[in-house]
């Protein structure tokens, strides 16, 4: 499980960064890319990574600014001639699926392959084997929304030491062991999986969060997140302006994660007013308050470590 932030400036692409895109990684875990907002070229950004677009199948889109979705049609267009076939979800408020089919339809382009498109609500979006997702509305001037991504549980390792201590030799008996509740040996013994396995792997939990004023509620959405991802437009003098726009600034991010029992918190969504030399003294004033955070550029990765 890992984050590729692909776009982390606010508004306008700068020389430095581009809008705003996150693909989250999942390939050893589901061999799928799901990416978060799409902002103009995207896709361009894209080509300097090792994603497949063909890979990508969910994106969600946090809110309808331009710079959050003007790279749909064109990510969408060009994944026809990129080996994509399977189904594509995307997830984004009331508008999205009008934005779309009408990019499409004036455009005159045809896919390739089929698209789903979920206009969301507060709530849980769904819940497969691996992953369940929910969304929570945010404060700002359109309606945006915060993702939370819940990974299940892992069954725990299967304690060979106890197993061989009790006379059972590796084998196919010890997959059996592991996918079963019971199993009975050949000398008619029955086997308990709970008394061979230890504890279950606890799920890893991002939490991604479209554009938003610092507010409170926010905190029981992300709580107890391995990695929280905050918008930081502004910087900690800019407070006035942040809330004029219906945005956070580095330490709002950082009080939010202190609040919330996040392990780690990345800021992005950086305004173009900020050069790169500007890096350190917003990544300071997080910093100062939540010691774990670190400011994305474009194609910064984060690996999410599983919790022992």
């Amino acid at each position: 499980m890992e984050l590729l932030f692909l776009g982390t400036g606010s508004g306008v692409p700068s020389k430095e960064r581009n809008v705003s895109a996150i693909a989250l990684k999942l390939l050893h875990e589901i061999n799928s890319i799901w990416l978060f907002d799409c902002g103009e070229a995207t896709q361009h950004q894209i080509l300097h990574t090792s994603i497949k677009p063909r890979k990508i199948n969910k994106i969600f889109i946090t809110h309808l600014h331009g710079d959050h979705i003007f790279g749909i049609p064109g990510l969408l267009s060009s994944r026809s001639f990129q080996g994509g076939d399977d189904l594509l979800t995307i997830y984004g408020p009331l508008g999205i699926k009008k934005y779309i089919e009408t990019s499409l339809d004036i455009s005159g382009t045809h896919l390739t392959y089929p698209i789903s498109i979920v206009e969301i609500e507060e709530g849980k979006l769904f819940s497969d084997d691996n992953f369940t997702v929910y969304c929570q509305k945010l404060e700002h001037g359109l309606p945006s929304y915060g993702f939370r991504i819940e990974e299940k549980d892992k069954p725990g390792e299967l304690l060979v030491e106890k197993l061989l201590a009790k006379g059972i030799k590796p084998g196919p008996l010890y997959q059996q062991i592991k996918e079963n509740d019971y199993v009975v040996t050949s000398d008619g013994e029955q086997i308990m999986r709970k008394d061979f396995i230890g504890p279950n792997k606890p799920g890893r939990i991002i939490s991604i969060l479209g554009d938003t004023r610092s507010t409170e509620k926010n905190s029981t959405f992300v709580k107890n997140s391995d990695l929280l991802v905050h918008e930081a437009t502004f910087d900690h003098d800019k407070s006035d302006l942040a809330k004029k726009y219906y945005h956070s600034t580095t330490t709002q991010a950082a009080l939010l994660a202190k609040e919330s029992s996040i392990k780690e918190l990345v800021l992005t969504h950086i305004s173009s007013r900020f050069q790169q030399d500007d890096s350190y003294k917003l990544l300071q004033e997080a910093q100062d308050i939540f010691p774990n955070t670190h400011i994305a550029s474009d194609f910064y990765e984060r690996k999410i470590a599983r919790s022992e």
